[in-house]
């Protein structure tokens, strides 16, 4: 009798995530995702750009910048470096209040911000509603981009743009800072999913 080479239980194991160190993971329990796919993140981006202007910078600034949606709604205009091409998130956690981290981003996201709210120096902010309001719009594009149901939560984009980040190339310190994190331990989390990344690795020893 050939003995398998996959221990017993071993699936059951592997879709049985570990947290972090911080409690916070990447997976449900049972073993699905909580954070945006490449494709789904530009199938967001994509959906985005069919709604209102407002919804759409929106949309942008939560993928772009990975803050919390209530970080985005209390950004102010001149809370934006238009030259710079930086957005200053304060974080709003008792624990971290008064915090604020600089997160750059693209150049095409900056000018369309520019134009749909025509940034000034004044404290006025981007998106004057409310926190349910706001979510169900952007759950409603991500409900058009075919979002999986798991992540289509409020921390889905964040976690995506953590994910994102890292396999583009980002130093595990650099994206603590642009999340606000106060452990590295919690940041480095999204440097376990892997994907297809991970397999090619796990080849190399077959």
């Amino acid at each position: 009798m050939t003995r398998s080479p996959v221990p017993a239980g071993h699936a059951r194991r592997s879709a049985e995530r570990s947290p972090a160190p911080s409690g916070m993971s990447l997976h449900t329990l049972q073993g699905r995702r909580k954070y945006l796919t490449p494709d789904e993140r530009t199938r967001f981006i994509a959906a985005a750009s069919r709604q209102p202007p407002e919804i759409l910078t929106l949309c942008l600034v939560l993928a772009w910048t990975g803050c919390r949606i209530s970080e985005a709604l209390a950004l102010p205009h001149a809370d934006l470096d238009r030259a710079g091409g930086l957005v200053s998130l304060h974080c709003l956690k008792k624990r971290r209040a008064g915090i604020v981290r600089d997160v750059p981003v693209p150049e095409g996201v900056m000018a369309i911000l520019d134009l749909v709210h025509d940034l000034d120096p004044s404290e006025r902010r981007l998106w004057p509603i409310g926190r349910s309001t706001a979510w169900q719009r952007v759950k409603a594009v991500m409900r058009e981009a075919g979002v999986g149901a798991s992540a289509a939560s409020p921390k889905g984009l964040r976690h995506g743009f953590g994910v994102h980040a890292l396999r583009s190339g980002v130093p595990l310190t650099l994206l603590q800072r642009w999340l606000g994190h106060a452990s590295l331990s919690t940041t480095a989390i999204y440097a376990d999913v892997l994907g297809a990344e991970e397999r090619e690795i796990a080849a190399r020893m077959w």
